[in-house]
């Protein structure tokens, strides 16, 4: 398995907020305007699943997998040619301070890794920004 690990981002909302928000998928429907269009489309989400069109790739779908109440939050993709995990760990520093890394989980082979490592860790970084910047005090 190849690993990819976001930068730690700091949430400035209590973890138990923000557990709340990231563990119940239809919770993006407060947000979906958010999403950029250009980069994904035809978003479906229930409670513990979502999935969404994204080229070159086709549809990709993650479940929830685990929950561990203010702590971590486990997705497995499905509809992808590869298993992958991800995890969001939260960890609250202090009142209103909680700290959130991301860690995805991919087994590639060494032809995809070599195409796909670049493109995975950026687009891990911009998840974590957005999931850092969400309005959770709205949602």
């Amino acid at each position: 398995m190849t690993e990819f690990t976001s930068d730690v981002k700091t949430i400035f909302h209590n973890d138990e907020v923000v557990f709340h928000v990231l563990s119940d998928l239809s919770k993006i429907e407060l947000i979906k305007d958010q999403i950029p269009a250009d980069k994904i489309r035809d978003f479906a989400f229930d409670s513990d699943s979502c999935s969404f069109r994204v080229d070159p790739v086709g549809e990709v779908k993650f479940r929830i997998v685990d929950r561990e109440p203010n702590k971590l939050v486990k997705f497995k993709s499905e509809n992808l040619p590869f298993e992958v995990f991800l995890w969001i760990q939260l960890v609250q520093k202090a009142e209103k301070d909680t700290r959130m890394k991301i860690t995805l989980r991919a087994d590639l082979n060494p032809f995809i890794k070599g195409m796909v490592s670049k493109p995975l860790q950026e687009g891990l970084e911009k998840i974590a920004d957005m999931i850092a910047e969400l309005p959770y005090d709205k949602i």
